[in-house]
């Protein structure tokens, strides 16, 4: 409970100054809103029931869709798969729990956003409202060997690669340009 008090009030001072630093003493440069720090650890997407329970979504918005358990990007033209063909899972191999028998267990706030830069109209519940900066998402050297328990959603920069990884659960899914 403590780390999630310490998270919302992070990232609503940084909300007034456009910038946060998460497990990092500061950003690296102007450019950024919200960077994170170097530990083997990634940023975790939020879990819908379906990418058709979403709605208002803009283009960028990023899920972890409960119905098929694949991580998924919203483009103009729709959804765009980044699990690729392989479903993943939301039970814990360590504990056996389902981690979708957690969250119905929590009444969902549908009004809670956190918006860091500008906050504007724009639906979610993390907004990076700025429009000169972007975020820098965690980064990991091959986060398929050195994420223990990667949760269903996590993503992360491999600086290993030099890539994009996403977890669905149970594989992660690489993407480079």
């Amino acid at each position: 409970m403590k780390n999630i008090f310490v998270i919302i009030l992070t990232l609503s001072f940084g909300s007034l100054f456009s910038q946060v630093a998460i497990g990092k003493s500061s950003v690296s440069s102007g450019s950024v809103s919200l960077e994170f720090g170097t530990a083997n650890r990634g940023i975790i997407l939020p879990w819908v029931t379906s990418t058709a329970a979403v709605t208002g979504v803009v283009n960028g918005t990023m899920i972890y869709d409960l119905s098929d358990k694949k991580v998924k990007i919203k483009y103009a033209s729709g959804w765009k798969d980044l699990s690729l063909e392989t479903s993943g899972t939301t039970v814990d191999p360590l504990t056996g729990v389902d981690g979708v028998l957690i969250q119905n267990t929590a009444t969902e706030k549908t009004s809670a956003k956190t918006s860091i830069g500008t906050p504007t109209s724009t639906p979610g519940i993390l907004v990076l409202e700025d429009t000169t900066k972007a975020m820098i998402l965690p980064k990991v050297a091959s986060p398929h060997l050195n994420i223990i328990n990667p949760a269903p959603g996590m993503m992360v920069y491999d600086t290993f690669n030099k890539q994009l990884a996403v977890f669905n659960g149970k594989f992660w899914t690489f993407w480079k340009q």
